[in-house]
């Protein structure tokens, strides 16, 4: 551990953005503002292995995943990892404004936490489904349903959003 105001300087420095992050891997603001702080502490006692050739945002972004994946790992033994879709909506309609960055935040948060997980992986972090299924320990199989079962719940929340946003 090092010079305690430099610490203090970086965690505000990049407080917002690794929020950002784990409010994406979180079910609400206390679980992401966990994954904020566990990633500060790996962060400062791991800040010499840092490459300084190399972007420090995207190592901190690595540390933020990482943890979040660890977080949810513990959280996910349990639930199940197959969520039943009671009813299925159609395809958005396209002619209604999408919600806004906050809205769509809380509603993945409204995701379970494997959807929510694979979700982020897959589309906000760039990973491939066999990364995701070896990070996980599910199959890769079990990545692609949840994915798509993630992207069908989401697209039933943001109608669900755009009904309650009309009246």
């Amino acid at each position: 551990m090092g010079d305690r105001k430099a610490q203090e300087h970086l965690y505000y420095s990049y407080y917002g953005y690794t929020m950002s992050i784990a409010l994406r891997f979180s079910s609400s603001r206390e679980m992401a503002e966990e994954i904020v702080n566990d990633s500060f502490l790996k962060v400062f006692s791991k800040i010499e292995n840092h490459d300084t050739d190399k972007s420090f945002k995207a190592w901190l972004r690595r540390i933020v995943v990482n943890t979040a994946i660890d977080n949810n790992r513990k959280n996910l033994r349990n639930f199940d990892t197959v969520e039943l879709i009671e009813e299925r909506h159609d395809s958005i309609d396209d002619t209604i404004d999408f919600p806004k960055a906050e809205e769509i935040i809380a509603l993945l948060q409204n995701l379970s936490p494997m959807y929510r997980m694979v979700f982020n992986l897959y589309i906000m972090e760039g990973y491939s489904h066999d990364e995701i299924a070896k990070e996980l320990n599910i199959s890769v199989n079990t990545s692609r349903s949840n994915l798509s079962r993630a992207k069908e719940r989401l697209i039933e929340l943001v109608n669900k959003h755009r009904v309650y946003a009309k009246s």
